[in-house]
């Protein structure tokens, strides 16, 4: 799964550059996340607008990369379009992420 990551302020701002975050991407997603988080970024906000659909497999992805952040530090969300918005509130990942509309919002929410 190809990544975009940039720094905005004190954030790193991901982007996964794929239209779906499902089973088949899920682990190596899981795994770039993973080494992110290692090498000392602790606050991530992970900009969805380009991923068009997410399953139950990508979703786990992103719960364990917030389990991941141990506290430490911040995961945010932004950029959902309306049918991953959809799934985020079926499965309630809308009370347990902060959703922004989009980057800028999500960057300044964590001191950027």
């Amino acid at each position: 799964m190809q990544l975009d990551q940039r720094n905005a302020g004190e954030a790193l701002v991901v982007t996964p550059l794929e239209e779906r975050l499902d089973a088949r991407v899920a682990t190596d997603f899981k795994e770039r996340m993973a080494e992110l988080i290692a090498s000392g970024n602790t606050k991530i906000v992970l900009d969805l607008s380009r991923v068009e659909f997410i399953d139950s497999s990508g979703l786990g992805a992103i719960v364990s990369s917030l389990k991941r952040m141990g506290g430490r530090g911040d995961l945010v969300v932004c950029g959902l379009q309306e049918t991953t918005m959809t799934m985020f509130k079926l499965t309630r990942m809308d009370r347990v992420f902060q959703v922004f509309g989009n980057e800028q919002q999500a960057v300044t929410a964590l001191g950027g």
